[in-house]
């Protein structure tokens, strides 16, 4: 692929009308020479000055791209009213209609960003805009009630508030300075103000919290249930401990057959190569420039460099640290393999158990949230880390394999079939898968979270690839709670977690 250097330039505070009258405001990088260049829209509600950013847009403007960096409805400069989700569709599909007419366009837009900059290109690219021919929505839920405001039916507490009510509630974006630095008073510390937050009269934050069922509300901000109404093909980007990591899995596997793409890296809410307590290694951390780069230049230039013919995923294997192109997801020939609780809290393979275990929850004393898939809200520790602190809680079932004799990779779908039973009226259940090292540090490395009073619940983990080491233990734990990172179940109970709940894990080759 050939990578240019040309002279570019910026022209700010753009006018992109909406069908409605509402006026966008955008800063347009393309290069200088009079022309026609392929165009690459991207919309955000985090402000086009916001840091970080500047540097994909000129890179992309100096390789003949023109880029339309856009503030999202009743952001910043754009008018209109802030209202998250709700109008992405249309104004993302007004945008790049408008981009395609543009005298510097060729008239072929591709769609590029992030998080909710993902979001909105999934909504846009559902009314199948006819400019449109490629999108790259990286770390981005595709429905954001199932991945984004709720988990398994369990509200994202954290995120949630930290996101929705402290930094996003109205047009401009804020800091969290006033809950968390050491000269703010006890009573505005998130560590106290998350167990009875207020929702400040943030209308969508209010919203979220009333609509605690999947309805006509959520249907707006989903897509699916509308893959097949996206016309062109999409590149998704994740990491194994991002917060939207459902999204990029979902997505994929709900447009291959447009020639999707995944990537997903053991990464949180973007690439590095230390996350959580592990450093997976100098091979891990890869700049999306890498994807996005031969990606648009098929797409939207027409350059013949053989994308189409790569192994469509391409997944970062923990444990040996080390990257795999895949034919797809889930791999080929997964052998779904069932690994049951039993006696003196063991977990084999062996369906021999018909006893239970049972612990009190207590909503006054939760587990407290320790690594995982979260992100971008109240300061919560991500990533992969050492379980062991939580492990001796009474409220938190520990399982644990036998040492492995053998190497074991899995990498796909996880699920934990629960047989429960509770004395409240409602109830969550939180399950993490855990790799155990042979000097007993306990990883966290999938994890999931349901509301359900059983007696059969079964738990999404979403996903994973690992490859437990010789000497290594596989390990399941069982809660019902992770704050702040889930809202808690309002009720105290007796939770009883019967011996044929089994752990279905995605036994493949080794890599």
């Amino acid at each position: 692929m050939l990578l240019l250097a040309l002279a570019i330039m910026i022209e700010p505070h753009v006018v992109v009308p909406m069908r409605d009258g509402v006026k966008l405001y955008a800063d347009v990088y393309r290069p200088s020479a009079p022309g026609k260049y392929p165009t690459i829209v991207v919309r955000t509600p985090y402000g086009v000055q916001r840091d970080g950013v500047h540097q994909n847009l000129i890179r992309f403007a100096q390789n003949g791209y023109a880029v339309v960096m856009q503030d999202v409805r009743g952001r910043f400069e754009s008018e209109g009213k802030w209202e998250p989700f709700r109008d992405e569709g249309r104004d993302g599909y007004d945008t790049i209609e408008w981009a395609a007419r543009q005298p510097w366009s060729t008239g072929k837009v591709g769609s590029q960003g992030g998080s909710y900059l993902g979001n909105n290109q999934w909504l846009a690219g559902a009314l199948a805009p006819p400019h449109l021919v490629a999108m790259f929505p990286a770390v981005a839920a595709t429905s954001i009630y199932h991945n984004w405001a709720y988990f398994g039916g369990v509200f994202r507490l954290s995120f949630n508030y930290g996101w929705g009510v402290v930094r996003m509630p109205h047009r401009i974006m804020q800091p969290q300075y006033w809950h968390t630095e050491t000269y703010v008073p006890p009573e505005l510390k998130y560590e106290n103000i998350l167990l009875n937050p207020p929702d400040q009269g943030i209308a969508h934050y209010r919203d979220w919290l009333a609509h605690d069922q999947y309805d006509s509300y959520w249907r707006v901000a989903s897509v699916e249930d509308r893959f097949n109404d996206i016309k062109v093909p999409v590149h998704t980007q994740g990491g194994w401990f991002d917060i939207f990591l459902a999204g990029t899995i979902n997505g994929y596997v709900g447009m291959k057959k447009r020639g999707a793409k995944m990537v997903i890296g053991p990464w949180g809410h973007g690439p590095s190569r230390k996350f959580g307590a592990l450093d997976f290694g100098p091979t891990a951390d890869r700049k999306l420039s890498e994807f996005e780069d031969p990606w648009f230049a098929h797409y939207l230039k027409g350059e013949a460099n053989g994308i189409e013919k790569d192994p469509p995923v391409e997944i970062f294997y923990m444990g040996i640290n080390s990257w795999k192109k895949e034919a797809d997801w889930p791999i080929p020939g997964t052998q779904y393999v069932s690994m049951y609780l039993g006696r003196n809290k063991s977990l084999s393979y062996d369906k021999a158990s018909t006893a239970s275990d049972s612990f009190t929850y207590d909503p006054a004393n939760p587990v407290p949230t320790l690594g995982g898939n979260n992100c971008c809200g109240t300061p919560t520790v991500a990533g992969p880390m050492d379980q062991r602190p939580l492990e001796k809680r009474p409220d938190v079932l520990s399982y644990t394999g036998s040492p492995l004799g053998k190497r074991l990779a899995i990498a796909g779908p996880v699920k934990m079939k629960l047989q429960v039973a509770t004395t409240a009226p409602d109830m969550h259940w939180m399950v993490k898968l855990i790799d155990v090292h042979e000097d007993g540090a306990a990883y966290n490395i999938a994890e999931g979270m349901l509301r359900c009073n059983g007696p059969d619940c079964e738990v999404d983990l979403v996903g994973t690839a690992n490859v437990f080491l010789t000497g290594h233990r596989i390990r399941v734990d069982i809660t019902s709670s992770n704050f702040p990172q889930f809202a808690r179940a309002p009720h105290a109970g007796k939770n009883t977690v019967f011996h044929g709940s089994h752990l279905v894990l995605p036994v493949v080759p080794l890599p």
